[in-house]
């Protein structure tokens, strides 16, 4: 026989294997990955865990939070996974990530995407609140969604919320399953002991058969007894979350602008977090023009995030199917304004340039504009 003919007979007799393997996958258990696995607070996607841990001050729960933030986000290599925000006093930490989730690995073929989130923890005396939001997947370079358009129920399930859709299943589950790795690593940090399979654990080497504990509704309750760490998990409802928008940091640093008195310029390397926050609750106001009474003015309804692309500051937003979008498509330049709620005045100034859109707009679907941020304006 010939190369081509064994080659030929070799995969057939691998087409049975595939087919069963493919088989088993479509019989896995997916009843944790529907309906609610994926929460949503006002339209936005926002995975939340409270943390109880009586006995320990507002300040012994901040510094454990900081160090493991650091230390979290620095496991990435990247410059771009930091800490954007500090609030001691207030116990508020908040940090932007980015890194890889991993669909399937071979010899032959990686499939991933790149994954960028915020993460916000609300520190209190004897607990605190972890959120992880503003996630934005990046899939093959060129490709680029937000978690509200990609795995919510309304989009990652079938009509009657049985089943999990065929081609965004595998970003549900494996963005279900990030989440929990965060929350896991938080408990891990104030001493619970680390209940992921072996493969998954990133501070412990024993394998343990006992279910993650960061899978069940309700905070978790961390607390020592005779030196021995005791985790209860509660099954009350989920404590409410404090919407990012609540952050007030200290008067921005920079230096005051010539063109908007009250204002000061931000360096695009260091964001200030107020800023990603009003991007998740705050207006976003698109302005295209100059002239102020010749110009354009339109509300991202399907809202906005920050982020950066080859070491550039970039901002998103994102038009809803029914806007209309002929202005901002012909605009090179526009300007975003961020309207912290209740404010008429604009709390960040965000001017951009328009950067050439990677995919297709998709009829009867959201559009989003992707700018490289020239100037950030902060109100004093």
């Amino acid at each position: 026989m010939n190369k081509f003919t064994i080659l030929f007979l070799t995969l057939l007799l691998a087409l049975p294997v595939a087919m069963k393997a493919e088989s088993a996958k479509e019989k896995r258990d997916d009843t944790r990955y529907l309906t609610g696995a994926v929460p949503e607070v006002d339209g936005k996607v926002v995975f939340s865990k409270e943390f109880q841990i009586p006995g320990m001050s507002q300040a012994q729960i901040y510094d454990t939070i900081m160090k493991w933030m650091q230390e979290r986000l620095k496991e990435n290599k990247n410059i771009e996974s930091r800490v954007v925000f500090s609030d001691e006093a207030k116990g508020t930490v908040a940090g932007i990530g980015e890194e890889w989730i991993v669909f399937s690995s071979s010899a032959l073929s990686l499939d991933r995407t790149l994954i960028n989130y915020q993460i916000t923890v609300t520190c209190k005396p004897g607990n605190c609140l972890v959120e992880l939001e503003k996630i934005r997947f990046t899939y093959r370079e060129t490709e680029k969604y937000k978690a509200e358009e990609w795995i919510t129920d309304k989009y990652a399930l079938n009509k009657t919320k049985t089943k999990l859709v065929r081609g965004l299943a595998k970003w549900r589950r494996k963005t279900v399953d990030f989440a929990d790795d965060i929350f896991m690593d938080v408990a891990v940090a104030f001493g619970a002991p680390d209940t992921r399979p072996k493969a998954e654990k990133k501070k412990k080497e024993e394998e343990k058969t006992t279910p993650s504990i960061v899978a069940a509704a309700g905070p978790i309750i961390i607390g020592n007894t005779d030196k021995k760490t005791d985790i209860k998990v509660t099954t009350t409802e989920p404590a409410n979350t404090v919407p990012a928008a609540t952050l007030t940091p200290a008067t921005p640093v920079g230096k005051a602008s010539s063109d908007m008195p009250g204002y000061v310029e931000i360096d695009l390397k260091q964001i200030p977090g107020e800023v990603y926050a009003l991007m998740g609750s705050g207006k976003l106001v698109i302005s295209i023009g100059k002239d102020e009474f010749n110009m354009i003015n339109m509300t991202a309804n399907a809202g906005g995030a920050l982020g950066y692309q080859s070491g550039k500051a970039v901002a998103y937003c994102t038009l809803s199917p029914d806007q209309s979008y002929d202005a901002i498509e012909k605009a090179d330049n526009y300007t975003l304004k961020l309207y912290a709620p209740n404010q008429t005045t604009p709390s960040a100034v965000i001017e951009c340039k328009k950067l050439p859109s990677q995919t297709t707009p998709q009829a009867g679907q959201p559009r989003t504009y992707v700018g490289e941020i020239v100037k950030l304006l902060m109100k004093k």
